[in-house]
Parts: C-alpha cells; structure tokens; sequence
C-alpha cells in the first residue's frame, strides 16, 4: 500500500511551519533591540547630509552594514561620535 499524500496534510503542514516561524521571528524581535537604524535616520541624528554620512562610511569613522542595498549604522557608534 502506497503511502498517499492528501490537500489536508499539505495545509496543516504549512499550518505548523507558519507558526514555528512565527514563534521565532517573536522571539527574535524580543531580543534583538533597535540598535542598528537606517541612513536615514542616522543623518537625522548626526544632522548631516548623504554626502557627509558617505564620507564618514568611507573614512571607516563610522562603521556600518548594508543588507539588500540598504545601509544600517549602530547607533552607539553614532552617538560615540559626539564624544571624539
């Protein structure tokens, strides 16, 4: 007898996927805290222009991450920049 797999058992497959996964994004987002901030933002707190934030990346004053095109400052490093 072949084993058979039916509509149902796809859905409640995906079912319990979708929530495991819920379950860590959650938990993720708990403990992860919003210390990285997009450009945007950390020109904003800097009071700077794109330009002047590029050169502070390219200098290595300011380290940063980019993730699918987007760069992401610390805002520690930022704020550490106030103290030099």
């Amino acid at each position: 007898m072949e084993n058979q797999i039916t509509k149902e058992d796809l859905r409640l497959f995906a079912q319990t996927i979708i929530g495991e996964l819920k379950e860590i994004l959650v938990k993720q987002n708990k403990e992860c805290s919003p210390e990285w901030v997009k450009a945007k933002v950390a020109r904003q707190l800097l009071s700077i222009s794109p330009a002047s934030l590029q050169t502070l990346r390219i200098s290595g004053k300011l380290q940063c991450r980019k993730i699918l095109g987007s760069y992401y400052y610390n805002r520690k490093d930022i704020m550490n920049l106030f103290n030099e």
